[in-house]
C-alpha cells in the first residue's frame, strides 16, 4: 500500500476524510440541499446563557422563534434540549427535535439522535427540503456557523453575565435581510435575518 495515492493538502491516503468533511460541509442550497437556519437571542457581547439558561425571556421573541422553526427540524446539543424539556416539560411541539450527543446510551421519547453536526444536518435534510434550523447551544452554533445560510437574530441591547456566547459572525453574514426594532418592558431589541453575501 505505500504506492497508494495521497491527498496533496492532508497527506492521507485517498480518499480523504479531512477534505470529504471539508466538501460536505460546502454543500448547500445551490445544490438542492435545505437551507441551514439559526434563530437566537444575543446580547450586546453575543451573550447567549448563563448557567444552562436563557438570559432573556421576551415574549415576542418566543413567538418569533417558534413561528420561523414551526414545522422544520431542529438541531440542539443534549444539554440544550434537557433545557428547553426542564422549561416546557416536553421537546418542542410540531418539530422534528434532532439530539446531537456522544452518548450512544442516550434516548427520549420522540427525538432523533445523532452522533454528530454532519448526521444531524444529514438527518434534518432527509425530512425538510426547505430548512433545518440549529438550536444551539454555544458549541452547536460553532460547529454549525461555517454551514449556515442565514442568521435570525434578536439582539438585544444589553449586557449580562454570562457564560456561553454565540460565536462571532460579523465577518461571514454581511447581507442584510430584514431589520425590525422592538421594544419590551424597556428592554429595546432588534430582529436582524442576515445571509451570506
Amino acid at each position: 500500500m505505500e504506492d497508494a495515492e495521497r491527498c496533496a493538502e492532508h497527506g492521507r491516503r485517498l480518499p480523504c476524510a479531512e477534505c470529504r468533511k471539508l466538501r460536505n460541509r460546502r454543500i448547500g442550497p445551490s445544490k438542492g440541499s435545505s437551507k441551514i437556519c439559526a434563530v437566537v437571542a444575543i446580547g450586546k457581547n453575543r451573550e447567549l446563557g448563563y448557567e444552562g439558561k436563557l438570559l432573556w425571556h421576551i415574549p415576542d421573541d418566543l413567538k418569533r422563534f417558534k413561528q420561523l422553526t414551526l414545522g422544520h427540524p431542529i438541531i440542539m446539543g443534549r444539554k440544550t434540549f434537557e433545557s428547553i424539556v426542564g422549561y416546557l416539560g416536553r421537546p418542542l411541539p410540531e418539530r422534528t427535535n434532532i439530539v446531537v450527543t456522544r452518548d450512544a446510551a442516550w434516548k427520549h421519547e420522540g427525538v432523533i439522535i445523532a452522533s454528530s453536526l454532519e448526521e444531524a444536518i444529514a438527518k434534518g435534510r432527509e425530512l425538510d427540503e426547505q430548512e433545518v434550523h440549529i438550536g444551539g447551544g454555544a458549541e452547536i452554533y460553532k460547529q454549525a456557523l461555517p454551514l449556515i445560510d442565514k442568521l435570525c437574530l434578536t439582539i438585544i441591547d444589553d449586557t449580562k453575565e454570562a457564560d456561553t456566547f454565540f460565536p462571532p459572525y460579523d465577518n461571514q453574514f454581511t447581507k442584510k435581510v430584514f431589520e425590525e426594532a422592538h421594544e419590551w418592558n424597556g428592554l429595546k431589541y432588534r430582529w436582524v435575518d442576515l445571509e451570506r453575501a
